[in-house]
């Protein structure tokens, strides 16, 4: 076996730069990413990878696994002090001893999220997130603060305190309480490192037909309404996207108090009554009991991510990589018997020489053509520093190999 080192040139690295593309729909109760639908096991009648539709799993493990019997991460406690970040200082202290197990669980999914909050302080829709006081709910939205003014540079739209923003006497700040506020929170892993700008599209249906649709056509993280056409709505700005944060926020503001239509009435939990549908009202669902089954909504978008690439060019060179230790090398082998002494009765020792097969292409079946050595190269193995193999890279079809040839190997690693 034959080792190179990569020479300085022969290994580069960039990143390769994408923008997938996620689609969750919300309807009667239940979200759909990509249009997935729920996967039932064969193994048990729960679900494939243990998560609800329009969620992610993290690894993805105990696929198919009955549920009592799935696999989970531990740690135990130790001089170390680790344990998982769910666990709090105090009750890591007080609860395990050393050389307990602290227990974790799988699987570990992530989906989009749903804050509600009213001038009253009800917290909506707890099929996605679900807060029990309005304090608690607003530390949201006032923890936006600073990330919402920084983006003012981008748009006035972005102000935590807008004077335009709210009815006749209010302040317009969204941490205040006097304003309702749908913050709809999307977690980094559909997204990667940001949400491409220009891409976030929203649709509001009632009864299959469109009432309403937001874009950031502006590319300046202002949602708003397009569609339909000659809507009271028209080029009015009804939300915010804070690419950078996953984050879409319906402010509340005046022109979200109008109704998109008003052709059906429904309840939008927290409501207890019936009202005509609002951007306000978007991506809500009921819990238990569906109290909105005419409504359906849809946020479509691409992410930015990065993939970091290595790219290392392993080189074949002439004159070289011309044997190998495979059987299949060698012709039959025949014996020879080498004297090691001059006395008779010394044992003498007998080797067995390998001949080469020579595969040269000839017109007749024999004689062959001219002899070449020949191999035909069909794996590139990559070692590190200590010769440890680490990686391995295979070719579709074997390489042949001649003396006069050489050839180079461009091999790519994502990571």
């Amino acid at each position: 076996m034959s080792y190179y080192k990569f020479d300085k040139d022969d290994v580069f690295y960039n990143s390769i730069k994408t923008h997938p593309e996620s689609t969750f729909i919300i309807y009667s109760g239940s979200v759909y990413y990509n249009n997935k639908r729920l996967e039932v096991g064969q193994l048990h009648d729960g679900k494939v990878l243990h998560a609800p539709t329009g969620s992610l799993s993290l690894y993805e493990l105990n696929v198919d696994r009955p549920s009592g019997d799935l696999i989970y991460p531990y740690v135990v406690k130790d001089g170390d002090l680790i344990a998982f970040k769910s666990v709090s200082t105090s009750s890591f202290h007080a609860d395990y001893d050393y050389g307990d197990e602290i227990l974790g669980t799988y699987p570990l999914t992530a989906s989009i999220q749903r804050v509600f909050v009213n001038h009253s302080g009800a917290i909506g829709s707890p099929q996605y997130y679900e807060r029990d006081d309005f304090l608690t709910a607003s530390r949201h939205i006032r923890a936006l603060e600073n990330v919402i003014n920084y983006y003012r540079k981008v748009s006035d739209e972005f102000q935590f305190k807008h004077p335009e923003r709210g009815t006749a006497g209010d302040t317009g700040d969204l941490g205040d309480g006097s304003l309702q506020i749908n913050l709809i929170s999307i977690p980094s892993i559909f997204y990667g490192s940001s949400i491409k700008k220009g891409t976030v599209d929203l649709k509001f249906f009632q009864s299959g037909s469109l009432i309403g649709r937001a874009r950031d056509e502006k590319q300046n993280g202002e949602l708003v309404h397009t569609e339909p056409d000659g809507h009271a709505f028209s080029g009015s700005t009804v939300g915010l996207v804070l690419y950078n944060e996953g984050m879409i926020i319906f402010t509340g503001s005046v022109k979200q108090a109008e109704y998109l239509s008003t052709a059906t009435k429904e309840v939008y939990p927290p409501s207890e009554g019936e009202e005509f549908p609002k951007w306000i009202h978007f991506a809500t669902t009921g819990s238990g009991v569906h109290t909105a089954p005419s409504s359906s909504f849809e946020i479509n978008f691409q992410g930015t991510s990065y993939i970091e690439t290595a790219t290392m060019l392993a080189h074949a060179p002439k004159v070289a990589l011309n044997h190998s230790n495979n059987p299949t090398y060698y012709q039959q082998a025949y014996l020879s018997t080498v004297n090691t002494s001059s006395y008779a009765e010394t044992k003498q020792y007998n080797e067995t020489p390998l001949k080469i097969k020579n595969t040269v292409s000839s017109s007749y079946n024999d004689p062959t053509g001219s002899f070449l050595k020949t191999t035909y190269i069909s794996r590139v193995g990559i070692y590190d520093k200590d010769k440890n193999l680490i990686g391995v890279a295979k070719v579709a079809t074997p390489v042949r190999k001649r003396e006069n040839d050489s050839y180079t190997f461009k091999l790519k690693l994502d990571f």
